[in-house]
């Protein structure tokens, strides 16, 4: 008798794609566009049609933004050619033509990148934390500056709260698996954390180390003292909402400087040049 050759079947982690899972888990390009335009239009009373996306990783948020007006222009830079191959593949081919023909993708540093000046520039996710010098931080936001047009904006993401400052787990669950945020290690003396996101799945089987990052946390004060250093006029802080009754975060953001003890909050930072 011969002898069957019995396959084994992958686990769910095996055959995931991590850039997928990021961006069903960790991207919300919906809600930051909406953010994006109804914040300009009010500080500047005009719609906004150009955005360069830094650290654009997939750029699904420069796609999304070309759907959203037939006017709208979206650049996209990253230094990383594996996940910008990944996002043409998937995000990119999706266009219309003539949505594609108003999008750039540049494989370059934004320390170093040149490109026509932009309504709306935006470092989200926190990637701008890369920078940990602050001699750095300033030249990247002084670059961005002369990257705008004169009544431009700069949107930023930060968090804050005690939470920043501990190494700690946050699970949520996400549409056919689990997503989970690892701080793994916090220098109290640099402000270094460096974090990881794993992903778990039904049978039981993990994607561990799916992304690693190694930021420095910077206070949201602290970088509005950077952006004046770097030539802004002028930054406002938009800080997440609470349910006054719960303390639950809400997907609501306000114009304040006024920051209770929340152990972890989220907001924006949006600079004029």
């Amino acid at each position: 008798m011969g002898s069957a050759t019995k396959t084994l079947k992958k686990t769910m982690a095996e055959t995931a794609d991590r850039h997928a899972l990021y961006q069903a888990s960790v991207q919300n390009s919906e809600f930051e566009l909406e953010f994006i335009e109804t914040t300009f239009k009010e500080l500047t009373g005009r719609d906004p049609r150009s955005m360069r996306e830094d650290f654009c990783g997939t750029a699904i948020t420069a796609c999304e933004w070309l759907k959203r007006h037939k006017d709208n222009t979206a650049i996209g830079v990253d230094f990383d050619r594996e996940v910008l191959d990944w996002g043409r593949e998937h995000n990119v081919a999706k266009l219309t033509s003539d949505q594609l023909s108003r999008l750039e993708l540049i494989e370059e540093d934004v320390l170093t990148v040149n490109t026509p000046k932009m309504d709306v520039i935006q470092a989200f996710n926190f990637s701008y934390w890369f920078f940990q010098e602050r001699k750095t931080m300033i030249a990247y936001l002084s670059r961005v500056r002369e990257s705008l047009v004169d009544d431009g904006l700069l949107f930023l993401d930060v968090f804050g709260g005690s939470e920043c400052y501990q190494t700690q787990k946050e699970k949520r669950k996400v549409d056919g698996f689990k997503y989970i945020w690892e701080q793994a290690e916090f220098n109290a003396v640099t402000n270094e954390l460096k974090c990881h996101i794993h992903f778990h799945f039904p049978d039981k089987s993990k994607l561990k180390k799916a992304f690693s990052y190694t930021w420095r946390v910077w206070g949201t004060r602290e970088i509005q003292d950077i952006l004046e250093d770097a030539g802004y006029s002028t930054s406002i802080v938009y800080r997440q909402k609470f349910d006054e009754k719960t303390d639950e975060p809400l997907d609501e953001y306000i114009p304040t400087m006024e920051g209770e003890d929340y152990a972890c909050w989220l907001g924006f930072i949006v600079a004029r040049p």
